[in-house]
């Protein structure tokens, strides 16, 4: 019998996790890692780990809230309310500045999608009803006018939101097939590298657009392309100086990165949680 405290616990735990992982993964194209800043002059690494730390309880809040329910109105705007509490603590301990605003959101989604599914779903599954969450619009959401929404307008492309709310393509189409596929022919940071590049290749990545335009935009799928292509990841640190120099970073790509490593984590977990007998809901 599965516990609904220890259960929320650990997606909570997988959560934070998968975004440790996301920042720790070096070299990445102009993202924070443990090397550099990327192309950010208003972040570094220890608070990027501070920063997904302290979002601990907002996940967890996400999965007690929507444990066993389906996806609703009242359930949207649920999660939308932890969200933003999330996002006060995130800004409270950054004195400010957006760290992981974008992942609260996927990896949000992510959270309650599983938690509704009890453990018992694929992959594919819970990005699908993560999307039907989406789908719901939030009455209580600020109308905030952010960068990502100043791109979307400019440029007439998809964000973060309808992402989501089609469930989770580029999650689906690339980076879980690619992570799939190589994460038994090479190391598992490897593996996660070409997930990033996946990505970055595909991704109308609203945080490229904001920084560089069409131009930029292009450039980073361009770049992305090349070294999947050639399979040398020791062009990541030109590729990093080059969107340092550009001021590109991927910060679209790197929270679907997380997602991509959270939603692996969870398939892994329920996988051996059912061989061993343990799913069983309680409500």
């Amino acid at each position: 019998m599965i516990d609904k405290q220890y259960f929320a616990e650990t997606l909570a735990k997988m959560a934070v996790s998968s975004l440790i992982e996301e920042v720790s993964l070096t070299p990445k194209p102009g993202l924070v890692d443990e090397k550099d800043e990327g192309a950010h002059q208003d972040l570094t690494f220890h608070m990027m780990i501070g920063s997904a730390q302290c979002l601990k309880n907002t996940f967890y809040e996400m999965a007690m809230a929507a444990f066993v329910e389906g996806p609703s109105q009242t359930l949207r705007e649920k999660i939308g309310e932890i969200g933003r509490r999330g996002e006060n603590t995130m800004f409270q301990y950054t004195d400010g500045v957006n760290t992981h605003k974008g992942a609260i959101w996927s990896l949000g989604l992510i959270t309650a999608a599983a938690a509704i599914h009890g453990g018992m779903a694929d992959e594919e599954t819970i990005c699908f009803t993560a999307g039907r969450i989406a789908q719901y619009e939030d009455r209580f959401i600020p109308h905030n006018i952010t960068n990502g929404m100043k791109a979307i307008h400019e440029y007439g492309i998809n964000g973060a939101k309808v992402e989501a709310q089609l469930a989770f393509p580029h999650i689906r189409k690339y980076s879980l097939p690619m992570l799939k596929a190589t994460i038994h022919t090479m190391s598992y940071e490897q593996a996660k590298h070409f997930t990033l590049l996946s990505l970055i290749a595909q991704l109308d990545d609203t945080c490229i657009l904001h920084r560089g335009g069409i131009e930029g935009l292009n450039y980073a799928k361009k770049q992305a392309k090349q070294i999947i292509a050639s399979s040398n990841l020791h062009e990541l640190e030109h590729m990093n100086q080059n969107f340092i120099a550009r001021n590109l970073s991927p910060g679209g790509s790197a929270d679907l990165l997380a997602a991509t490593i959270y939603l692996l984590k969870i398939k892994k977990w329920s996988t051996n949680s059912l061989l061993k007998g343990q799913f069983q809901a309680t409500h």
